[in-house]
């Protein structure tokens, strides 16, 4: 026995995958993995979401901001949060500026409000402060738990069906009408077909589960317009424009303004339900679920998607929060933060492919819109349609949204619904604290605003 412990002893143990400095930081051999697999659930996650980076500037050029500098904050503000989200929370999470917060930031805060799209980046500055300030007490956890489900859900759908509808109207299949409000437009015209036919082949390649569905469908519909005389090109390469006209532009003094309570609020609501629903989505297909139920760091994960909203502002996007195509990467075996890293590096290098950006039409991003409002609205498959004190609410926030041109506006009245629903139904043990207190807020917003 004393010989074989000896001979044991002379035997070096087998390394494990990942040793050295990627070992130490990200504990792959832990978690199961390898860094040639972190590597390509990076690229796989990156692929999925890279529409980002042609989507947001053109949305952001319509409030006002330059593209060059909308663009590059985009994988900027990107590349950050993938870096704080793989080196302090070690998740495989890429994020970027949000869809549908990037439509309620440009076409409801600008262009409804009538707000400077400085002020705007304002309020998303002071929303990720209120995101860190929940995120680092037990306020948040209260929060979560105090709005009910159906208006979470509802509040995903109905940023979903808002979004579809700037989609649709940036193509030009749906256009205004002085009788009906709303018309169809003119289908036979190169804009509205070739968003049409961005939509189908982004449907339907993401059905077949084509890598890289989108990002192909946004590519083949400029290379038509390309084709036919409607997209000149500008060539794929440069160096990164200026980022001088949004860093740092946030006119933080104008936010502060009782009139942008509502709109904070707005921000701050979707943002972190929208969050705290990706992250627990990712980590059950991510393993990062205990035995005893607990998600290993779920505080440090939120922590970094919150400081990333904060440096987003700063950089001059709408709030950066974590993606549910992450769950992309983690099916091709991303299980730690080098995935969420790797997406980071890519995002940096994206910067160099600024003209390909400025070429990408408004139609091919509004078949993108389309396609990714329709997801969004899944979530109201989770509501409880046979308790009408549930569903009345829910579908008032997702109908109120599109039809208001408001994202604050809709989940205003989806919450006074929920109370007077509950209030007047007997089930006031159903109404938490914190729904009075921002009942009370949104009413008085509607009477004196």
């Amino acid at each position: 026995m004393e010989s074989t412990k000896q001979e044991q002893q002379r035997i070096p143990l087998a390394r494990p995958a990942g040793t050295g400095l990627l070992e130490r930081l990200f504990k792959l051999s832990q978690h199961g993995t390898t860094v040639r697999t972190e590597l390509a659930a990076g690229l796989t996650t990156f692929i999925t979401m890279a529409y980002i980076i042609f989507v947001n500037p053109n949305i952001m050029a319509d409030a006002g901001i330059d593209h060059g500098a909308a663009f590059v904050a985009t994988c900027l503000a990107a590349a950050l949060g993938c870096f704080l989200m793989g080196l302090y929370a070690n998740w495989p999470v890429g994020l970027a500026p949000g869809m549908g917060l990037n439509a309620f930031f440009t076409y409801t805060v600008v262009k409804t409000m009538n707000y400077s799209w400085e002020i705007a980046l304002g309020a998303v500055f002071l929303s990720g402060v209120l995101f860190m300030v929940l995120t680092f007490s037990r306020i948040r956890e209260w929060l979560l738990n105090s709005i009910p489900s159906s208006l979470r859900f509802a509040m995903g759908a109905g940023v979903g069906l808002f979004l579809g509808l700037i989609g649709l109207k940036t193509a030009g299949i749906v256009v205004p009408h002085p009788a009906t409000l709303v018309h169809v437009g003119d289908l036979t015209s190169p804009g509205p077909l070739l968003a049409a036919i961005c939509f189908l082949m982004i449907a339907v390649l993401e059905y077949r589960r084509v890598f890289g569905g989108i990002l192909i469908s946004i590519l083949t519909v400029t290379l038509i317009g390309v084709g036919l005389g409607l997209v000149q090109f500008g060539g794929v390469f440069s160096m990164p424009p200026s980022l001088a006209p949004t860093f740092m532009a946030m006119d933080i003094s104008g936010a502060f303004n009782v009139t942008m309570i509502s709109v904070i609020l707005a921000f701050l609501f979707v943002h972190m339900f929208d969050t705290a629903g990706t992250l627990m989505g990712v980590a059950q297909r991510a393993q990062l679920v205990k035995e005893d139920g607990r998600i290993e760091n779920l505080s440090k994960a939120m922590k970094a998607d919150s400081a990333s909203s904060v440096v987003g502002g700063m950089l001059g996007v709408p709030p950066v929060t974590s993606y549910v195509e992450s769950a992309a990467g983690v099916a091709a075996g991303g299980r730690t933060g080098l995935t969420a890293v790797v997406v980071g590096v890519l995002f940096i290098a994206a910067m160099f492919f600024a003209p390909l950006a400025g070429m990408i039409p408004a139609y091919a991003t509004a078949g993108a819109l389309i396609y990714v409002a329709m997801l969004m609205m899944g979530g109201m498959a989770h509501i409880d349609w046979n308790e009408h004190t549930e569903t009345i609410p829910a579908i008032v926030t997702v109908i109120m949204m599109p039809l208001t041109f408001s994202v604050a506006d809709g989940i205003a009245m989806g919450f006074v619904t929920y109370v007077a629903m509950k209030l007047f139904t007997g089930k006031r043990k159903d109404i938490s604290v914190s729904l009075y207190a921002l009942c009370a807020i949104f009413v008085a917003k509607f009477i004196f605003l």
